[in-house]
């Protein structure tokens, strides 16, 4: 693809790559042919700008793989400079990623890479000095130690297709006019602190994860770590017996060649939950790493219900599951059940007792227990092969007792991992299946049936947990002796978060014994109750992906960590609105009575001055609002929060006090002139103020309002849930009396808070910003007479910015 005579060095040179990354790029076969595939596909031979050549380069690097077919489209973007900042470029690699090798819009493609939006250097700079006057103190404070880098990020996520250098020079401009020219102190190297040792519950060491290093390329790309397909010919584990050599499992030449033949060679996962309950954000982790290792490959993910035991399993926990798996934006290849391969399993048991690896058993289940403490074999274990396959078809047809019978497998007693002790692969179950029906009345466990079932689907990677590891030795040997196809298997740390218990037990015990209201109880970790609290699946994915998926175990991920991906999500698409969760009434003695304002206020504050769907619009009959309108009416009866008031004044106090001015968001300046208490003479009952119509007053406290829609006319109420922590230990889960530690403050119901008129049409569903208060969604328990609004997560974000 080189022209004659030209070296790969000098087509990169032509393209404006300084002279240190052209080589060590062509020190990298698959960046040079990368490189170049993309100079041809770009019709940039003879060279181009600085500019266009480092965006290319940038596309040779780190374009998804999975989308090469639309790479052309991109280079002419760029190339015609559609396409012309990094950022611009990032959120194309993100739209690829999503789309893989399917059509795409390209009406679509430009609005999520911001193609022919211009960003006025207006519009960077009052986006800088908003900034700098929310973190004023603390840039003063840390004056140039400031970190710069973390300015930058909040004018970029405000106005994401800046001009990058703009912002540089306007925050450079800024600090100096803020702090002066540089000190000597400025200079000074700040003292190093000691590392705190990591947090521990009840002596026992757990680590806490606060905050992670920079991200390396497999925690940007986590699936980097798993084989191809085409790999799985090495040995997967060794098996030491205590009678024999030692095995090493692994795949034949001809068992894989067949298996690459069924599949394409494609990545085949399955999610494989148990329908026994509902699944909280542990199974998210799980479906994160099954479908996003399929999606990432190209290749197909099953839901496999594992439906082995039908006493515990309800068409309930079935169909939630299929809802929750939809809802996190995961379309499985295909949905089976491990019963769909129940006639496979019996058969393939039939072989194994043939083959001299299954027996019968009669040992009582205490039984089952001593004698695997004791390391010793059942007295049934080298009973005939003939006299097992008779007993096993009598188990078949119900001609044995339910607990009478067992069919275990031949593994190895003397072992020194106990998941090789002859483990169970039947039981006699006189119940009918959800499922199947009555045809069984065996039943396979899930250590047998688990491995042949992901040999039949010819799972190609089989990702589970690490408290599965030790399983593996069993999953290879069953495979092994019954010379099937081996899945490559690799497991991953748990997700454990903070202040929660994510155990099928204990959540059990919280619903049942009624400690919560139900499985979507909002302060549950189970993915309705995060549903229900107003967290959307792609913060979950998101705290997920930046999790990583580690082998590291024993780790608590702290509870701030999801919630400032949910903030991030829903400062992004949750309107701000005003609610007054405990009204103060404030009458204004110089409004006249029965007038009322319509006032413009910003329910999308990051958006454009010119776009009307920003703001609040001005009072209208309810018939004529749209999805854009609202009402904020200001009107001579207002409420604020209790909290807002005080009797006596501090320096620190920002709200309202007698003979001192607040301003009122989107209104007025107000001054209190007199306060009215009730026969306590303590209570503060109304306020009287007077409002600026000048607005020359200029108050530092700003808060937030809501006021009589008509003279008399209580405004829009509403009941508001205040969730909180459901248990107050990080680690409930080591305690033993772990439900003495709830917290009696998770839910504080407030069941008649004020709102503005335009939150009367909200649904369930909807979320809001409600101003100075938190992120609020509508609930179910709503009703057209009453809204009932749950708090998703406060303001106030405390994780750390190198986390994320």
């Amino acid at each position: 693809m080189v022209a004659d005579g030209e070296t790969p060095l000098d087509l990169f040179l032509k393209i404006g790559l300084d002279e240190r990354t052209a080589r060590n790029t062509i020190a990298n076969n698959k960046v040079t042919s990368n490189l170049t595939a993309v100079i041809h596909e770009a019709a940039v031979t003879d060279g181009c700008s600085r500019t266009i050549g480092n965006l290319l380069y940038t596309v040779a690097t780190k374009f998804p793989a999975t989308a090469l077919v639309h790479r052309p489209t991109l280079v002419q973007y760029i190339v015609s400079s559609k396409i012309k900042t990094p950022a611009q470029l990032e959120a194309a690699f993100s739209f690829f990623t999503s789309t893989g090798s399917e059509n795409f819009q390209l009406n679509d493609f430009e609005e999520a890479c911001g193609v022919g939006v211009e960003v006025s250097a207006e519009d960077v700079e009052r986006t800088v000095n908003e900034i700098f006057e929310e973190s004023k103190n603390t840039i003063l404070e840390q004056r140039y130690r400031t970190n710069v880098g973390d300015l930058f990020g909040h004018v970029r996520r405000r106005q994401p297709w800046a001009d990058p250098k703009i912002v540089k020079q306007l925050i450079d401009a800024k600090l100096y006019e803020l702090l002066g020219a540089r000190t000597a102190a400025d200079d000074e190297k700040p003292s190093k602190k000691k590392k705190e040792k990591p947090v521990k519950v009840d002596d026992k060491a757990v680590a806490v994860e606060t905050s992670p290093a920079q991200p390396s390329e497999e925690e940007l790309n986590p699936f980097l770590i798993f084989p191809q397909p085409e790999e799985n010919f090495k040995v997967h584990t060794e098996i030491f017996f205590s009678d024999r050599p030692v095995l090493r499992p692994c795949n034949t030449k001809e068992m894989l060649e067949k298996h690459l033949k069924v599949t394409g060679g494609r990545v085949f996962t399955r999610f494989p939950p148990e329908p026994n309950g509902y699944l909280h954000i542990g199974h998210a982790k799980a479906m994160f790493v099954s479908f996003g290792l399929a999606k990432e490959r190209g290749g197909c993910c099953y839901l496999r219900f594992d439906d082995t035991n039908p006493e515990a399993e309800k068409k309930e926990y079935i169909d939630h599951i299929k809802e929750i798996v939809q809802w996190m934006g995961w379309e499985p290849f295909k949905i089976t059940y491990t019963s769909d391969y129940f006639q496979d399993l019996y058969d393939l048991a039939v072989e194994l007792i043939r083959r001299g690896q299954a027996y019968v058993d009669h040992q009582t289940s205490e039984e089952v227990k001593e004698y695997r403490e004791k390391k010793m074999n059942s007295p049934w274990r080298d009973r005939p092969i003939e006299e097992s396959l008779k007993l096993f078809d009598e188990m078949r047809r119900g001609m044995i007792e339910e607990g009478k019978a067992t069919l275990r497998m031949k593994q190895d007693m003397q072992s020194d991992n106990f998941n090789m002790y002859d483990l169970i692969a039947y039981r006699i179950k006189f119940t009918p299946h959800p499922h199947a029906g009555d045809k069984w009345c065996v039943y396979p466990s899930y250590d047998y049936s688990h491995c042949i079932v992901d040999s039949l689907e010819n799972i190609t990677h089989s990702l589970c947990t690490l408290e599965f590891e030790t399983r593996r030795a069993s999953y290879y040997w069953l495979l092994h002796v019954l010379g099937l196809y081996q899945p490559y298997v690799w497991e991953y740390s748990r997700l454990n978060v903070t202040n929660t218990v994510m155990s099928k037990r204990k959540l059990n015990r919280l619903v049942t014994e009624k400690w919560v209201d139900g499985w979507d109880d909002p302060r549950l970790m189970t993915l309705a109750g995060l549903q229900r609290r107003g967290v959307t699946s792609t913060a979950i994915n998101s705290f997920i992906r930046g999790i990583g998926i580690t082998r590291s175990d024993c780790s608590i991920i702290r509870l701030d960590r999801l919630e400032y991906h949910i903030r991030e999500e829903l400062n992004k698409t949750a309107p701000r609105m005003m609610v007054v969760l405990h009204p103060l009434k404030v009458v204004i003695t110089n409004l006249e009575g029965g007038s009322t304002m319509d006032l413009d206020a910003k329910k999308w504050p990051d958006a454009h001055e010119n776009d009307a769907s920003a703001f609040y619009k001005p009072h209208i009959s309810p018939l004529c609002l749209d999805a854009n309108s609202s009402e904020v009416p200001f009107s001579r009866v207002v409420y604020i929060e209790q909290s807002d008031f005080r009797m006596k004044d501090s320096k620190d106090f920002y709200g309202l006090a007698p003979g001192k001015s607040v301003l009122l968001r989107y209104a007025f300046p107000i001054k209190c002139t007199e306060v009215i208490l009730s026969d306590d003479m303590e209570t503060v009952v109304e306020i009287r103020a007077e409002y600026d119509s000048s607005k020359k007053t200029k108050p530092k406290g700003v808060l937030h309002w809501v006021a009589e829609n008509s003279p008399g006319v209580d405004p829009l109420t509403v009941e508001v849930r205040l969730f909180d922590k459901l248990f107050l230990s990080e680690n409930p889960a080591e305690l033993e009396d772990w439900l003495g530690d709830l917290n009696p403050q998770s839910k504080v119901v407030v069941p008649s808070a004020y709102a503005v008129p335009s939150l009367k049409n909200a649904a369930v569903g909807d979320t809001f910003q409600f101003e100075r208060l938190g992120y609020f969604v509508v609930d179910k328990d709503s009703t057209p007479e009453k809204l009932v609004f749950n708090r998703t997560v406060t303001l106030r974000d405390s994780y750390s910015k190198g986390g994320k």
